[in-house]
């Protein structure tokens, strides 16, 4: 197979996002296409049998198990780096087998974890259900609060674990400071940058350790495929990812990782004009339902932490109206244009109840813990005109008496 300039680290790192975004990471064979190949396959042959013994041994590149790498899903993970500023990447079957990955190839029993309260069901059932099974302790700090982070810290702390902005509450963590203080006491920083993705913020130039992802959002960004992404230094992948991906298989499929390609292809168009929109949708919320959570908005706390740190305040949003769950629902079954959806970073407009959706499985107690009250409604803004949008909620929130 004929590799081209796309996997050439010396020509592509200097290349600027938008060109990586399309051209990074591709391999073209013998008949020059122009869109990458899919290999659909599970295996490989070898021209010998020292071959095959070299490449298993560490001492020859080169395929030997789709579950380990795939022509296909190698194409994808060095896109990914490249768009990330990252030495490597491994991408996985779901946003949350990346997760799963990050934490359990690294903890072991006894060691202590650091989270932020405010994060997605589904990585607080990690920390607070999960990990404990194995010997491994978890705190969950409000990660807005810088004191919170320091104060949490034990002797055997060995990762930071949060979401920025986070889901749903749309919480901004400080992570220059937060990376600062993990990387001065020796401790690991995992960072789910799914809400932004690396066309909006990249955590790396903060001090972040691994960046995780759930590609299955903004990176597909049309609803199509499950998939999910780690970047990291290529130490951390060869001795901690590498060994647990390799003996547990949360790979990615081939051609998931296909359409995960075409979609980083308008990633950044995709990720511009859904945060544009958003910015105007909000606009037109403030002031109509009680309280609005965006933090493009400079009545948002975290505002100007927000523009320091992101380029732009991407797709998702949260608001919280005050007649509890009937109103919130009556409100989702008075749409028109908007769909009840739970998925996020979809092209198309979606809203859903968290409470009784993405953080239903952590209990009254700990949603109320994690901000997500039964008032509060998430916003996926897709590219729809926002006009259209505007007049949806406009006469949703009418039907409900707002």
């Amino acid at each position: 197979m004929k590799k081209t300039t796309g996997t050439d680290r010396s020509i592509t790192s200097k290349w600027r996002p938008a060109t990586q975004a399309v051209r990074g990471g591709t391999w073209r064979s013998e008949h020059g296409e122009t869109s990458e190949a899919l290999f659909l396959n599970s295996g490989y042959t070898y021209d010998d049998a020292e071959t095959v013994a070299a490449r298993f041994a560490g001492e020859q590149d080169g395929m030997v198990y789709s579950r380990m790498q795939n022509p296909t899903t190698a194409m994808l993970e060095e896109r990914i780096a490249l768009m990330e500023g990252a030495e490597a990447c491994r991408v996985q079957a779901t946003g949350m087998a990346a997760m799963t990955a990050a934490l359990l190839s690294t903890l072991s029993a006894g060691d202590h974890i650091v989270a932020g309260k405010a994060a997605f069901g589904s990585c607080r059932w990690l920390v607070d259900t999960l990990l404990p099974r194995f010997g491994i302790e978890g705190t969950n700090v409000d990660a807005r609060n810088n004191d919170e982070w320091e104060a949490a810290i034990r002797p055997n702390t060995k990762m930071f674990f949060f979401e920025t902005p986070a889901n749903p509450t749309m919480d901004v963590v400080d992570m220059a400071f937060v990376c600062g203080l993990a990387k001065s006491r020796g401790i690991l920083t995992v960072v789910d940058n799914a809400f932004a993705t690396a066309a909006l913020q990249r955590p790396m130039e903060f001090g972040a350790n691994i960046v995780a992802y759930s590609a299955t959002k903004l990176m597909d960004g049309q609803g199509r495929v499950l998939a999910g992404a780690l970047c990291a230094s290529e130490e951390w992948i060869l001795d901690k990812l590498m060994p647990f991906q390799r003996n547990t298989g949360p790979i990615l499929a081939p051609f998931n990782a296909w359409v995960v390609l075409k979609g980083l292809e308008t990633l950044d168009l995709r990720a511009r004009q859904q945060s544009a929109n958003a910015l105007q949708v909000a606009q037109f919320l403030e002031g109509r339902v009680p309280t609005i959570l965006h933090p493009g908005l400079p009545s948002h706390p975290q505002h100007d932490l927000c523009m320091r740190q992101m380029s732009a305040t991407g797709p998702i949003f949260s608001f919280v109206l005050d007649g509890g769950r009937s109103q919130a629902m009556a409100l989702l079954n008075a749409l028109e244009v908007i769909d009840i959806s739970n998925n996020i970073g979809d092209s198309r407009s979606l809203m859903t109840h968290p409470a009784t959706t993405t953080h239903h499985n952590m209990g009254p107690e700990g949603r109320e813990e994690a901000g997500v009250g039964e008032s509060m409604l998430r916003l996926n803004v897709g590219l729809e005109d926002p006009l259209d949008l505007i007049e949806d909620l406009d006469q949703a929130l009418g039907r409900i008496g707002l």
